[in-house]
Parts: C-alpha cells; structure tokens; sequence
C-alpha cells in the first residue's frame, strides 16, 4: 500500500479555545474558509460529515468522512475514502498547541494511503498543500481578528 503525508503549520495569537471555536463552527466556513467552503455534521466521534473542499487549481469535491478523534481544544481527526476502501484513504488532521498565554501553533496534516497514492501524489503535494495553507492563513486572520474584536469591547 502507498502512503504520503502532508503537513503546514502556522502561528496565531489566541487561546486554543478561540481557534477551536472557529475551526469547529462549520455554518460560519462560507464565509472564510477558502480550502473547505462548506462543512456539515457534528464534531463527535463517529459522526459522519459532509464536506466539499476546493483545492486552488481544482474544481473540488464532495465527501463524506468519518470523525475518528476529537480532542476540545487539542485536535480533531476525520477519515474518508475515495470511492472504494483502500483506493485513496484520507486521514485528516488539525491540532492546536497550545504555546503561550496567547499563542497556538496550528497544525493541518493529511495522512493519505491506498492504491491510487502514486496517481494523485503530485497534485496532492501541489493543490492540497496550497490549500492547507490559504486555510491556515485564514483561520489565523479570523480568529485574530477576534479577538481583537473582543479585547476593544471588555
């Protein structure tokens, strides 16, 4: 079996609860999530999500996968399959660590396996890691601007 891993990290300056909040909240992805512009379902394990994600260089696609982990605040994993098991499994992952009063490092990785790895390798590396980044760099803007939001009005 072919196995590849994707991995982006980025700082923002908030509590893991603030970016959890907003890494969670599916409504609110439309309007800033630029990698997965629409997410629905419940983050529980063993729920079933509905996820349509738009790779920059894509035209995107529909999938429904499993939650496999979910750590509040810590870190939230979810598992689909590309028609078939063992065709093109993908296993998600976000974690929040949680570096200062008031700083997180935020990590998005993807652990993809199966069959058809070598296929798709070079797009995966190109498009999903761009858009693991525009994510990154939007989460980081969301959240910090709330909080800025939030410090003006205490």
């Amino acid at each position: 079996m072919f196995r590849m891993q994707l991995h982006t990290d980025i700082t923002i300056h908030a509590s893991a609860e603030e970016v959890w909040q907003h890494l969670t909240n599916f409504a609110n992805y439309p309007e800033w999530n630029p990698f997965i512009l629409r997410a629905s379902g419940n983050v529980n394990y063993g729920s079933k999500l509905n996820v349509f994600i738009q790779p920059p260089g894509s035209k995107g696609m529909t999938f429904k996968p499993i939650v496999i982990k979910v750590e509040p605040n810590e870190e939230f994993r979810w598992l689909g399959k590309f028609l078939l098991p063992k065709l093109l499994d993908a296993e998600h992952i976000f974690q929040i660590e949680q570096t200062g009063p008031n700083s997180v490092r935020f990590f998005q990785s993807e652990l993809f396996s199966g069959l058809l790895v070598p296929i798709f390798k070079a797009s995966l590396q190109s498009n999903s890691r761009d858009g693991f980044n525009a994510m990154n760099q939007a989460l980081k803007a969301r959240v910090e601007q709330a909080v800025k939001f939030k410090s003006r009005t205490l």
